[in-house]
């Protein structure tokens, strides 16, 4: 009989939600969509973050291969964060997502203009 035990290591959706499972990071990346964006600007922007976890999360997303982070040598020294392509490809899932609760929720949570780059 073969062997059917789970592996986490191999299965798509496991690393997925390793790289996306945390209360943050969906936020994030769905605020910085499709502009550079500074660590101050995002604090403001999702206020219920800890300023810890925020840099925890952005430093996650930046090994991950989901986010760019530029740091610009000047006084007061300056980094922007971006999406790369692996990033701006979640765009369509997290709009997907949004619908979904939209659909079965009654309830509009994210602005959905947003996850397509509009303004």
């Amino acid at each position: 009989m073969r062997d059917q035990r789970f592996f986490a290591a191999e299965c798509p959706m496991t690393r997925a939600m390793v790289s996306l499972g945390s209360k943050w990071k969906p936020i994030i990346i769905h605020t910085i969509h499709t502009r550079k964006i500074r660590f101050g600007q995002l604090d403001a922007i999702i206020p219920l973050i800890t300023r810890k976890v925020l840099t925890q999360q952005l430093n996650e997303l930046e090994e991950d291969g989901i986010l760019f982070r530029e740091e610009f040598i000047e006084l007061p020294p300056r980094v922007e964060y971006s999406l790369t392509e692996k990033g701006l490809a979640l765009l369509p899932i997290l709009k997907s997502v949004c619908e979904w609760n939209v659909f079965y929720e009654n309830t509009k949570i994210c602005e959905l203009k947003n996850l397509e780059g509009g303004d």
